[in-house]
């Protein structure tokens, strides 16, 4: 008698959830909308209602679902003359005569898909539904802050992502270099991701943040343009400790934002630069904090970041990965694996990311784990010369040379670690 009993112990538990899920649903549409329209079809009785109708039907004949199809004509036909009927009130079209009818469809529906799928599936819709129809003015708000070019990115964004991606999974290798198409775009994608995320959280997750913590979101996607706006930014309002503490974090999300992306697609790189960046991050963010502690922190005020997701940098990006891979198995060929560490030093004055991409996706093969770190570790060092220079030519300020010296600073300390890592 017992194997009986346990054998319906899923079937009785689901609907159960069936049950709970249905009532939610109602409970929760009746408090969004009982005020607003009090004589909308639907609430914690009909949702119930609509789902054991549903569930019902499906259960007639599951085979093919007549019986449920049958039902889902009658509910449309019902809710067409209820959107007919109250489409327009004192002229205006109203939002939620079409919400209502999604809604209600969803109650029918909830049934045969808690019958038929995982416990999650039906949870997920439910509990989704009920969060969009909460938060719908929050959504308005928000999509009336989010201007059109926006919009646009997250579009390319998804192109990148979803079309381009797939179709050069099968592609064979470039030439001359041990990485494929594939390869070269997933490194576009992974850096495209992390900078957009960023730069999503710092323009309208923290608007407020203050000018510290927008260079530091700023760091995760490029410190160099980070630098190079806040310099700019000191030579019309003056080189602030602020500013300072902003130009050496962002520098400090440098190497973090390193060790991520060489950990993607290389662990064992990534784990034998992380002591090294990690210590060198972690001190430039101690040095930041300490000067950004030591003044006011203003509101952001007119500094925005860019939005740094393009199509046309994506193929930039994606070119320089390419050329930078040929040049780099050219330069180990002919001069070895002391003329990559010179190149090393020479990309960093440029964008450092498709050199430690390339060396990360094929350059550790070839010139050895230890070389390949001392490499990404160089390139680090050189880009901070650079940003130095940056800092007092775009900044003109007499005090330009307290950023400059720090970063100057963690060049010259990076090299150093450089050297007993190449040992």
């Amino acid at each position: 008698m017992l194997a009986p009993s346990l054998a319906r112990r899923p079937e009785a538990m689901q609907y159960a959830v069936l049950v709970g899920l249905a009532l939610f649903f109602g409970f929760a549409f009746e408090a969004f909308y009982g005020s607003e329209l009090p004589k909308r079809p639907g609430g914690i009785r009909t949702f119930p209602l609509l789902t054991f109708a549903g569930t019902a039907l499906y259960l007639i004949e599951p085979h093919y679902g007549l019986a449920f199809v049958a039902g889902i004509l009658v509910v449309g036909s019902w809710l067409y003359s209820y959107v007919r009927a109250t489409l327009e009130i004192n002229g205006q079209s109203v939002e939620a005569h079409f919400v209502v009818p999604t809604s209600v469809l969803l109650a029918y529906v909830l049934g045969p898909i808690a019958l038929t799928q995982p416990l999650w599936v039906s949870v997920a819709l439910v509990v989704g539904a009920v969060l969009l129809i909460g938060s719908r003015a929050t959504l308005h708000a928000f999509t009336e802050r989010v201007p059109v070019e926006e919009v646009l990115t997250l579009g390319q964004f998804l192109l990148l992502v979803g079309v381009v991606l797939p179709l050069l999974y099968d592609a064979p290798k470039i030439p001359f270099t041990d990485i494929t198409p594939f390869k070269v775009w997933l490194a576009v994608v992974a850096v495209s991701t992390l900078s957009y995320a960023s730069y999503l959280v710092s323009r309208y997750a923290l608007p407020r943040g203050g000018i510290f913590v927008t260079a530091l979101l700023g760091g995760l996607y490029s410190s160099t343009a980070t630098t190079v706006v806040l310099a700019r930014r000191a030579r019309e309002t003056g080189l602030t400790r602020e500013i300072t503490a902003s130009i050496v974090g962002a520098t400090a999300m440098m190497y973090l934002r390193i060790v991520v992306v060489c950990g993607i697609f290389n662990l064992a790189l990534g784990r034998a630069i992380a002591p090294a960046l990690v210590g060198l991050g972690l001190l430039s963010l101690l040095v930041a904090y300490v000067l950004a502690r030591s003044e006011p922190t203003t509101a952001r005020d007119d500094f925005v970041p860019s939005n740094p997701l393009q199509i046309g940098t994506a193929i930039v990006f994606a070119v320089l990965l390419v050329g930078i891979s040929l040049l780099s198995t050219w330069i180990e060929s002919h001069l070895g694996t002391s003329g990559v560490l010179a190149l090393a030093a020479v990309v960093g004055v440029t964008d450092i990311d498709p050199f430690v991409l390339s060396i990360a996706q094929s350059g550790v093969h070839a010139i050895g784990l230890a070389t390949a770190a001392v490499a990404v570790v160089i390139a680090s060092s050189s880009n901070n010369l650079l940003k130095a220079v940056y800092t007092v030519a775009f900044s003109r300020a007499r005090g330009s040379w307290v950023p400059a010296g720090g970063l100057l600073a963690m060049s010259v300390l990076g090299l150093v670690l450089a050297r007993f890592m190449g040992r």
